[in-house]
């Protein structure tokens, strides 16, 4: 179990010192692995937490397929390729210094984070309905906006084709000054600086480009933005809330099962109790084994 940041085996050391030593140096060697993607093929894109089909009737399921499996699949052969011989970076932290890194970082780097957090804000309609904001969510909502159903329309507003013209998303952030409403041009996020006055916290957030309404919709944004509503997840909403709010930071987002097995198989090959333990200790592997 971890304590403190460290480890304590259950099970009994018997070891002999050397052989102790090859062991925890191996668990560091794959520790220092898993804290980064391998950079020939450092980001994937995340399994759906449900069917294409879940989000019906709001969102059709040949959108939904269409929006993952190509687009989404898109953003990361991209940023794939633009970070392909450099230094490894969670994509989370890509996105501070996305827009000095370039255009191939900043569009495809924001690509892959925004529909990686999209994705898992959403639920089916059933299972959307049952949830709710926190109370703490509640009351910073109702703080900055006035109300919940204030903050939905003025959210609906922020999103119409008038007010973010072209493609985009539209964020609600925690700010040094509570919760603000955010709309963000192309694959830009208030993560990344300069995109705001000051670095933001999305905790919930729509894209707005017509690749992710227009088989359905068509030209009709508003009623896309409008019937959103009915599978936003407010559990996981305020579970983004309460983590930025304490950790001051963007909310990680989930990496691939693929990559999760690999990292598994890794884990498999220290040996030791005691390195697996350490390994399983880092914030990063934890939040990937318990997602």
């Amino acid at each position: 179990m971890c304590q403190g940041g460290s480890v304590i085996s259950r099970e009994a050391v018997s070891e002999t010192p050397n052989s102790r030593r090859d062991i925890l140096q191996k668990g560091a060697a794959i520790a220092t692995a898993i804290a980064a993607p391998a950079a020939a093929n450092a980001y994937a894109v995340p399994d759906l937490n449900y069917p294409f089909e879940a989000l019906e009737p709001y969102i059709d399921a040949p959108t939904m397929k269409i929006h993952h499996d190509k687009h989404h699949a898109t953003y990361v052969a991209n940023i794939n390729k633009a970070t392909e011989g450099k230094d490894e970076v969670d994509i989370l932290e890509l996105q501070l210094n996305a827009l000095e890194a370039g255009p191939a970082v900043r569009n495809n780097g924001g690509g892959h984070y925004n529909h990686a957090f999209f994705w898992d804000e959403m639920s089916p309609p059933d299972e959307a309905k049952k949830t709710k904001p926190s109370a703490e969510l509640e009351a910073a909502i109702d703080k900055a906006f006035g109300s919940f159903d204030e903050m939905k329309a003025q959210f609906e507003a922020r999103a119409a084709p008038g007010a973010l013209f072209g493609s985009g998303w539209v964020w609600i952030c925690a700010s040094s000054d509570g919760l603000k409403l955010v709309g963000t041009p192309n694959q830009d996020n208030p993560l990344m600086k300069g995109v705001a006055d000051e670095v933001m916290y999305p905790i919930l957030g729509l894209d707005v480009w017509e690749h992710a309404y227009y088989l359905k919709y068509q030209n009709r944004r508003p009623e896309y933005v409008s019937n959103w509503w009915n599978v936003v997840n407010w559990d996981k909403v305020s579970e983004n809330y309460a983590y930025v709010t304490e950790k001051k930071a963007g909310v990680p987002v989930r990496v691939s099962r693929q990559e999760l097995y690999s990292r598994e198989n890794e884990l498999a090959e220290v040996g030791s109790t005691e390195a697996r333990n350490n390994l399983r200790c880092d914030d990063r592997m934890t939040g990937l084994l318990n997602y």
